[in-house]
């Protein structure tokens, strides 16, 4: 293998990863055309969730192949932007929630549950450590959720429940699905946006097997020196 992990052309291998399990791509190909279809969300706001979902699992794949369709269905570099930043918010967010488990755990009240909904109880404890750094991440927080912008409310709301089921924070998913419904949305919607989340980082794992064949291949040749 040559420096570069990760190049557009390493994408061609796909074509070999269907080859070894023909079905299972299949299957995974249509999944991913059913998920992006314009229903209740059209496909440009589907392809700015998915632009979003892919800066959370960093797929460099996943990026280029999505915020290049963003582009194709005239989305803008703003849209962009304001989606990556809830993103960013969200994914923040969710590491300072778990903070609260390890000040439990530090101040010897450790339960036999590890994730309770209580925990968050216990919040302000956890931001008066730090309050400075907490206001600057408030300011941050409510800059990147204004309603004014290229992104409108409801639909950065739904990014934000997205990002919270890719990062699997049980406390973010409670706050964002409760904002959603506040701004009005609704269950198919996040069904929907769930869905498109799903497929994407199904397709990181998928797409980084080119990388897998580049690597066997690598190891391969090393074997028969």
């Amino acid at each position: 293998m040559n420096g570069s992990l990760y190049k557009r052309s390493n994408l061609a291998r796909i074509a070999e990863l269907q080859k070894l399990v023909p079905e299972g791509a299949k299957s995974y190909f249509k999944l991913e055309h059913l998920a992006f279809e314009p229903k209740l969300l059209s496909t440009k706001e589907k392809e700015l969730i998915a632009a979003a979902v892919a800066h959370v699992t960093g797929c460099p794949y996943c990026i280029d192949v999505h915020a290049g369709k963003l582009k194709k269905q005239q989305g803008s570099m703003s849209e962009l932007a304001e989606a990556i930043l809830v993103a960013s918010a969200v994914h923040a967010e969710s590491v300072l929630y778990h903070g609260v488990n390890a000040v439990l755990t530090m101040s010897g009240e450790q339960t036999d549950s590890l994730y309770s909904a209580s925990n968050m109880d216990r919040f302000d404890e956890f931001r008066a450590l730090a309050p400075a750094s907490f206001t600057a991440y408030d300011r941050f927080a409510d800059a990147v959720f204004a309603e004014q912008g290229a992104v409108d409310a409801r639909l950065k709301g739904l990014i934000a429940v997205t990002a919270a089921h890719v990062i699997g924070c049980a406390y973010s998913i409670a706050r964002y699905v409760k904002h959603y419904c506040e701004l009005g949305g609704t269950r198919e919607e996040i069904a929907e946006a769930l869905l498109v989340a799903g497929v994407v980082n199904a397709g990181l794992v998928l797409s980084h097997g080119v990388n897998a064949l580049e690597a066997f291949d690598a190891a391969e040749a090393e074997a028969t020196r």
